[in-house]
């Protein structure tokens, strides 16, 4: 089980936001290279980055910090990066740059065929963001709650061969109220692929709550405001991660 220190970017600085509101935005850095070296040297085994103004926009917004960061781990450990990939050029940009997987989120749902060429362009490098209220995708910065079940399109997008679905309840994200491991399990029962757990991680029981649902296919769990605000240690809860899934 990997515990994935999430790194969201607003106008060059590392935020968090609570429930995706760009408005309620905290400021836990102004140097997002330093968060990236101290959850490399900590022990992380691979970042989430979040380009969060690009998610609004439509397209990239903080390409500059993100080649910085990718600069300073200097391919140590593996990034995923999402917020305003729209077109295969931008995912080709991002990867020659450096990033290891890119993270379709909104375009997947909202553009027909683009996430279906950009896994056969990029063959294990696409990744999807699936984030939901109520088992419902929503899309654009989280602006806009769809129709579409969050069950049926990861197993659509499964076919077109993601590497893994990041699933993320946003009705708890930023708020530490403990993950939706009911859904989460849910999901992840139904796919083949893995799926990455995101959303309102608090504390080591949530971590503990996960690996028990490892071995239905959640290989490992994004956290971010928890780690920021101190609820949650990285390294004990990737230990945590590591001893639970050694007796498993």
């Amino acid at each position: 089980m990997l515990i994935i220190p999430a790194i969201d970017m607003k106008d060059g600085q590392c935020v968090r936001l609570k429930q995706g509101d760009m408005e309620a935005a905290t400021v836990f850095s102004k140097n997002p290279d330093d968060m990236a070296l101290q959850w490399l040297n900590q022990g992380a085994r691979r970042l989430h980055l979040v380009d969060l103004n690009g998610a609004f926009a439509g397209k990239p917004k903080n390409e500059s910090v993100i080649r910085s960061i990718v600069k300073a781990i200097d391919g140590n450990i593996p990034t995923q990066l999402g917020g305003g990939i729209r077109d295969l050029e931008t995912i080709e940009r991002y990867l020659d740059q450096g990033i290891t997987y890119v993270i379709i989120g909104t375009a997947a749902v909202k553009i027909p065929g683009f996430l279906h060429d950009a896994c056969y362009a990029f063959p294990g490098q696409i990744m999807v963001g699936l984030d939901a209220k109520n088992g419902k995708v929503a899309v654009d910065g989280w602006s806009k709650v769809t129709g579409h079940d969050v069950v049926d399109l990861a197993k659509k997008f499964e076919d077109y061969g993601v590497e893994a679905i990041i699933y993320t309840d946003i009705g708890r994200d930023g708020m530490l109220t403990g993950i939706n491991i009911e859904a989460t399990v849910a999901l992840a029962r139904k796919l083949t692929v893995p799926v990455v757990a995101s959303g309102g991680i608090s504390n080591l029981e949530d971590i503990r709550a996960l690996c028990e649902i490892e071995a239905e296919g959640v290989m490992g769990a994004i956290t971010g405001r928890a780690l920021y605000e101190g609820a949650l240690d990285f390294k004990q809860a990737q230990d945590l991660a590591d001893k639970l899934s050694v007796l498993a």
